[in-house]
């Protein structure tokens, strides 16, 4: 979706690299158009002020719903014309952005905010507590279909307060010590009473001027922006499902900037001296789901016997290029309770294991299944072959049905009974309310556990910061010995750009060509 990004605390210490769904939705192959006004060296009809993005991904079902986006396209432009109560930064610290500050009470059931002055959405209107009202009521209602209405489940929508102008009151029915998190995410951005998507305001760096679903956007600089006007004149996100295609835009000229550069091409992208490439090392996945609801997966006895088939070193290195580092089928990486000290020892291949579990459940003559796969992601495709070659070796046939975007993310997406998706870093509860609660707006893998559920309840009405941390971490214990996921992986993101483009920085939040302010991005002849 996440995240997104996601942080639990502000000014809580983490590992030295620091940490972010983009959640995956309603995705699709397109075909780009030709983009008449750009050439080589990125020139445009906007002279060096236009900066354009080839993103990953994008279809018809493309949208511009500041508080629905699923695809890598929806995201980029909801950070571009959005602005939230507050942000993450590159190195994953939470900081205030519309909002001057954020405070709960004693026991974080009541939440004030108080918004900075003078602050207006891009057609002048102010930015006040009204709006804050209006929005926080748009996302829970459920005809709306937010993505973080989970999220916000406990928050008495009828009793929000407006003390002043500047200042709202969100009561919720109990404790909730993750508001922040939630609050910074890219699909929490502010928008006036009456907003209308069609005709989308926001308060983000650049303003709506031109959108085709499944090919290409257009945003102009807006002046008021809080953190100061844009040195960029115009933004165009342009879709490129297709990685080729996208690698040939960049090294073609047709375009500024790429996201998601696969790793197969970064020597050739390299080689050429106009071209730069960014690595960010991030808290991105990209699992296998196992629906626990379904055979073969409803027996534990296969997906741990799963989970033991994957040599995970060696999928990092052939779906990843080594681009990479292993993960222990946990996700929240940057999340303080992370500590592998205190989990589960890191899970190994062990082929012999996975027989005996298999054999166990039912399958000692064998078992085939059907994963489903598609250009989703990076490594995602790679990935997928790699797990049929390894799952060989337990006596599991593994058929590919290899699907486009648009398929993928089409009526039967949450539905398959074994697939892939894509994250990016969120702190653990972040995470588990988009994708692994029951009632989460992407549990793709069907989970529905009680005693996880309990814990994971407890832990987010927990104040107490050591209490909290060691009940995720019992969250976290469940998931890894039962839940549907399989996390072989953390992604490093690679990103690719002209070396007149200047003002780009890795980030622990996800690649910076869909999730980077671009306000800070600069043209240089």
């Amino acid at each position: 979706m996440p995240p997104s990004v996601d942080s639990d605390h502000p000014g809580t210490e983490a590992p030295p690299t620091r940490r972010s769904v983009l959640k995956a939705g309603a995705a699709g192959a397109v075909v780009v158009p030709a983009l008449a006004a750009c050439g080589g060296g990125g020139s445009s009809e906007a002279g060096s002020k236009r900066l354009r993005v080839g993103v990953a991904g994008g279809s018809a079902q493309d949208t511009l719903n500041a508080h629905t986006p699923t695809d890598n396209t929806d995201i980029a432009r909801c950070h571009n014309l959005y602005a939230s109560l507050c942000y993450f930064e590159t190195d994953y610290s939470i900081q205030m952005a519309l909002a001057e500050s954020i405070e709960p009470n004693d026991d974080a059931t009541v939440w004030t905010i108080t918004l900075k002055e003078g602050l207006t959405f891009h057609d002048g209107s102010p930015i006040n507590a009204d709006s804050v009202i209006f929005t926080m009521r748009r996302i829970t209602d459920p005809d709306e279909l937010a993505v973080n209405s989970e999220q916000l489940s406990t928050l008495k929508r009828d009793e929000l307060e407006r003390v002043d102008d500047r200042t709202v009151q969100l009561p919720f029915s109990e404790p909730y010590v993750m508001l922040l998190d939630l609050l910074a995410e890219y699909s929490m951005g502010i928008v006036p009473e009456g907003y209308d998507p069609e005709k989308p305001i926001g308060a983000g760096p650049f303003k709506f001027a031109e959108f085709t679903p499944g090919q290409r956007s257009l945003f102009t600089k807006f002046d008021g922006f809080w953190k100061g006007a844009p040195q960029l004149e115009e933004l165009e996100i342009v879709n490129f499902p297709d990685e080729t295609a996208r690698v040939n835009a960049l090294l073609g000229g047709q375009v500024d900037a790429i996201s998601q550069l696969p790793p197969s091409q970064i020597e050739v992208v390299r080689a050429n001296p106009n071209i730069r490439t960014l690595e960010s090392e991030t808290g991105m996945w990209v699992p296998f789901t196992m629906r626990v609801d379904k055979a073969p997966f409803d027996d534990v006895r296969v997906r741990q016997a799963f989970r033991l088939i994957v040599d995970r070193q060696q999928m990092v290195d052939q779906a990843l290029a080594g681009y990479g580092s292993v993960a222990n089928d946990i996700y929240g990486r940057f999340d303080p309770a992370y500590d592998e000290d205190k989990l589960p020892d890191q899970r190994e291949q062990d082929i012999a294991e996975a027989k005996r579990l298999l054999e166990e459940a039912g399958h000692g003559d064998g078992l085939e299944v059907t994963l489903v796969t598609g250009p989703i992601s990076t490594g995602a495709e790679a990935a997928a072959q790699v797990f049929k070659e390894q799952a060989s070796k337990a006596g599991v046939t593994v058929q590919l049905n290899q699907t486009n975007s648009t398929e993928y993310y089409g009526d039967n997406y949450l539905k398959w009974t074994f697939a892939q998706d894509f994250w990016s870093t969120r702190n653990y509860l972040s995470q588990a309310a988009q994708g692994s609660m029951p009632d989460a707006a992407f549990n793709e893998t069907h989970w529905d556990d009680e005693e996880w559920l309990e814990v994971v309840r407890e832990a987010r009405a927990t104040v107490d910061d050591d209490e909290r941390h060691r009940l995720i971490r019992k969250a976290m214990e469940i998931e890894h010995e039962r839940g549907g996921y399989i996390i072989w992986g953390f992604v490093n993101i690679l990103d690719g750009f002209h070396r007149k483009v200047k003002g780009l920085e890795p980030s622990a939040t996800g690649h910076p060509l869909t999730s980077y302010g671009f306000y800070r991005v600069r043209i240089e002849e």
